[in-house]
């Protein structure tokens, strides 16, 4: 009997023949173990320590690949497991380089005889329970913003991506860190969250970004309803505390939500103890003061804005202008530090073309000015750069950002939370970035050039998603790709690049 229009046939192969549809994950695996993550994994996350069991390494190294083939929910791991071919090269990967002991003790750690090479999704919930802390929820007090304290185990998630973020820096060392500092919206149907600023049920995790190395140095898995600059000079502070200790520099960047008068402080007086002085440059709030000082600008005193294509500077259309504005927050003491403000304005058509709306309804700041009327934007810093070439800077962290957030939610598993439960989302999300890190440490160590800013979708047509057979000769493990395959020189590039890396002294 036919099965459809054309003529072609689905069927099961009765023998296992060590096909794989996924033969780019096993240069992940190699550049994770060159790094150590296992080890960093097991010594940081501490949840599995009696010895029984999937171990840490096991199950969190089977969600990042989970997440690099594209799965985004803990029942896609059966696919995995489904594919034989990777499964052989996995079980192999983890008994290289163990003494006879240490295999035995491998095998030993679960009871019955181990028929699965990836945990049941039974197996990655029950583990993804032990982040989650219940007295917490007992904390929450209704209608403020409340973020449970995470538990020794997902603690150490910071710690293994700080060992990540550690291996790269020794390889490619930047003595600069720009941090960039935004906030991102989960949507969820999940019956315990709560609702956000935009009025539907979503998590607020805020992510710290190293521009430089386009690398997630810190996450906090937050509620929806947690405003995106609550407590966000502790978190920068957690955030600093985890860049390897070779960076000499940081600056920060940030929207609206960091315009924190504690958090300018700390920076502009260079109260941490390592760094010193930072800089920023911070969008701040267009309050009515704000806009009465921005009124007051002469209109010889507003200047171009340009922005560089193809190596000429063209016209944006955009103004920008130095603001004479001290804030009430900081006027009352001659001893807090004054700030620069700038400001840059770009035309919009007037009010009464707007269909009638009334000015508070537009989604941005706006004013009427003597030329026409124009959206508001401004920032506050304590750099000298010239003005122009900052807002220009400022302005970076904005497109990098949003795209940073598209990967994590679209291009890999942090969409999709797998739990009512706060922890185990929270988990969920840190190893989520710990892939996103691992894409971005292999594109920039190991495939460089043009491969570096390509997205997801391209590394998996490219790398990731290829099929071939997995033989064993002498012991040894052949990936076999079909003749000519174009993706067989960038595997033997990818792995002799690997091969040179500078693993991290233990300890």
């Amino acid at each position: 009997m036919a099965q459809g229009i054309l003529p072609f046939k689905y069927e099961i192969e009765r023998e296992t023949q060590g096909i794989t549809g996924l033969a780019g994950l096993p240069v992940y695996l190699e550049l994770a173990r060159k790094m150590s993550l296992a080890k960093s994994l097991v010594k940081h996350l501490r949840v599995r320590t009696n010895g029984q069991g999937w171990s840490d390494s096991q199950i969190v190294t089977s969600l990042i690949l989970l997440n690099l083939a594209g799965g985004d929910s803990v029942e896609d791991i059966n696919l995995l497991e489904a594919d034989e071919g990777l499964c052989r090269v996995v079980r192999k990967a983890e008994m290289h380089g163990l003494s006879r002991k240490e295999r035995r003790a491998q095998e030993r750690r679960l009871r019955k005889k181990k028929l699965r090479t990836f945990p049941s999704p039974s197996a990655i919930f029950r583990y993804l329970s032990a982040f989650h802390e219940p007295e917490q929820e007992k904390l929450r007090v209704p209608g403020k913003a409340f973020i449970p304290a995470p538990n020794e185990h997902l603690q150490g998630f910071a710690q293994a991506n700080g060992d990540v973020l550690a291996f790269h820096q020794a390889n490619h060392v930047h003595e600069t860190a720009t941090l960039d500092m935004d906030a991102t919206l989960v949507a969820t149907n999940k019956a315990d969250a709560f609702y956000c600023y935009k009025g539907f049920s979503a998590y607020q995790p805020l992510n710290t970004w190293w521009a430089e190395k386009e690398m997630v140095v810190h996450t906090e898995f937050r509620d929806g309803n947690v405003p995106a600059g609550f407590e966000q000079l502790r978190v920068f502070k957690e955030a600093l505390s985890c860049l390897p200790e070779s960076v000499k520099k940081v600056r920060l960047r940030s929207d609206t939500a960091g315009y924190q008068h504690d958090l300018l402080k700390y920076c502009a007086k260079g109260l941490n103890e390592r760094f010193g002085k930072i800089e920023f440059a911070i969008g701040c709030d267009v309050t009515p003061e704000f806009k009465k000082a921005v009124a007051e600008i002469s209109e010889s005193d507003w200047h171009p804005l340009y922005k560089e294509v193809n190596g000429k500077e063209i016209e944006t259309g955009t103004e920008w202008a130095e603001v004479c504005f001290v804030p009430n927050a900081i006027c009352h003491s001659n001893k807090d530090p004054v700030y620069r403000y700038l400001v840059k304005r770009t035309s919009i058509a007037r009010q009464s073309s707007l269909s009638g709306m009334k000015q508070d309804v537009l989604p941005f700041p706006n004013m009427e000015m003597k030329k026409g009327h124009y959206k508001i934007f401004g920032v506050v810093t304590n750099m000298d750069m010239d003005g122009g070439e900052l807002l220009n800077w400022q302005h970076q962290r904005c497109g990098k950002s949003e795209e940073a957030h598209s990967i994590m939610k679209g291009d890999l598993a942090g969409g999709k939370l797998p739990s009512g439960d706060f922890g185990e989302n929270a988990a969920w999300w840190w190893i989520m970035i710990l892939a996103l890190n691992l894409n971005a440490a292999l594109k920039s160590l190991a495939m460089g050039g043009s491969w570096v800013k390509r997205r997801m979708k391209a590394i998996r047509y490219h790398v990731i998603a290829i099929p071939a057979r997995i033989l064993e000769r002498s012991r040894k493990l052949l990936i076999r790709l079909s003749h000519n395959h174009p993706s067989f020189e960038l595997f033997l590039s990818i792995r002799q690049k690997l091969s040179l890396l500078v693993p991290v002294p233990d300890g």
